[in-house]
């Protein structure tokens, strides 16, 4: 049987231009010969814990995974039981609830700010940076800024609520740029003591609460990078606490990674050790949930600047390892480069996406004036 494995591997391998001990950067090196049964039987879960457990490597995983997804070879791979039950759980539990809505920010984000210090730009955006004209990352992220900061129309004593604050790099940005007050919530409570230093002497309020249980009136609202933690089943309550917190005039700025098609789970590797409950959402279950509560005034996609902010995170991260090494083991650092370099490679095969959508309560007078 375990020849069998390791023939069908190479054959799966092969329909992506892939081979076992191959002499290009993308090719695969087999350090395990149990890798070849794992990866069969446990899909994505598999050749990431592998990868994980040193059973192979490869030149560039970026490229790997790349040419993977570009073949959709994820797709072709049965899924033992224990997925499946997993992906059964997803469609009828909500893995989102306000009971477990901390649940992300104990397991991801709280993991120490040295960590993202070291791996993301100067001012500590941990979302896709708007490459126009930008040579490096942290002109990109101020790119990005900037470029809400203009969809929003913001002018001086607005206020603001960002949703899923993280740092607070929009918050600084806005009150300093723009001269507005900027409400931002968050469940973690390493990024509102960061953020509340990072932010101090600005008219940046940080909170550590749930979205919904914000009630006040807001002139405009900003989500980045938050509602991938929202699941499928709260979306239309997502979008009704925006419509709530909105006043009538406003603008709302969702950034959102976005998916080819609807889906109730993520993958599961991804879900045990990097985002778990974690939901990236299609265009119709977006559209569907908003329906009804906001005219779409502008919709703008720049995903594949989201490999390009993927890969400089990844170098940050490697040039600064050995200042976090002391604090973490050999196997997260194999963990958190599989978890940079697959999503880069996510994004380059154009799986997914990054959406810019402005909405507003009932239609700009006149028109909108996109900006890009």
């Amino acid at each position: 049987m375990g020849n069998s494995y390791e023939k069908i591997t190479a054959e799966f391998l092969g329909l992506a231009g892939v081979k076992v001990d191959g002499s290009n950067p993308w090719d695969i090196r087999i350090h395990n010969k149990d890798f070849y049964r794992r990866a069969l039987t446990e899909g994505e879960l598999g050749l990431g814990e592998s990868y994980m457990d040193g059973w192979w490597e490869a030149e560039k995983i970026d490229e790997l995974i790349h040419r993977i997804l570009v073949a959709r070879l994820d797709e072709k791979i049965r899924l033992k039981f224990s997925l499946l039950m997993k992906l059964f759980t997803d469609k009828f539990i909500n893995l989102q609830s306000r009971r477990r809505a901390f649940i992300i920010g104990e397991k991801h984000y709280d993991l120490g700010n040295d960590l993202f210090e070291s791996m993301l730009d100067r001012r500590m955006n941990y979302s896709c940076g708007y490459w126009k004209d930008a040579t490096n990352l942290d002109e990109a992220q101020e790119n990005k800024l900037d470029l809400i900061c203009r969809k929003l129309y913001l002018k001086p004593g607005m206020r603001i609520l960002d949703i899923g604050c993280g740092w607070g790099p929009f918050g600084k940005y806005a009150a300093s740029k723009y001269q507005v007050e900027v409400t931002g919530i968050t469940i973690s409570r390493e990024q509102v003591q960061l953020g509340q230093r990072l932010c101090d002497g600005l008219p940046v309020d940080f909170r550590l609460m749930d979205y919904r249980n914000m009630k006040e009136k807001f002139d405009r609202i900003v989500s980045v990078g938050m509602v991938e933690h929202v699941g499928y089943r709260n979306y239309n309550t997502f979008f009704k606490v925006a419509g709530r917190c909105l006043e009538e005039d406003g603008l709302f700025l969702l950034h959102t990674i976005g998916h080819m098609e609807p889906a109730k789970a993520t993958d599961p590797w991804t879900n045990k050790y990097i985002f778990p409950n974690g939901m990236i959402p299609s265009a119709s279950q977006l559209s569907n949930a908003f329906e009804k509560l906001f005219v779409l005034e502008d919709w703008h996609n720049f995903g594949p600047d989201y490999d390009r902010t993927l890969m400089a995170w990844h170098e940050n991260f490697v040039n600064n390892w050995d200042k976090l090494k002391s604090d973490l083991s050999e196997r997260f650092y194999r963990m958190w480069k599989y978890y940079l370099l697959s999503a880069a490679a996510a994004f380059r095969s154009r799986r997914c996406q990054l959406w810019q959508i402005v909405l507003s309560r009932n239609g700009v007078p006149g028109g909108y004036q996109s900006v890009r």
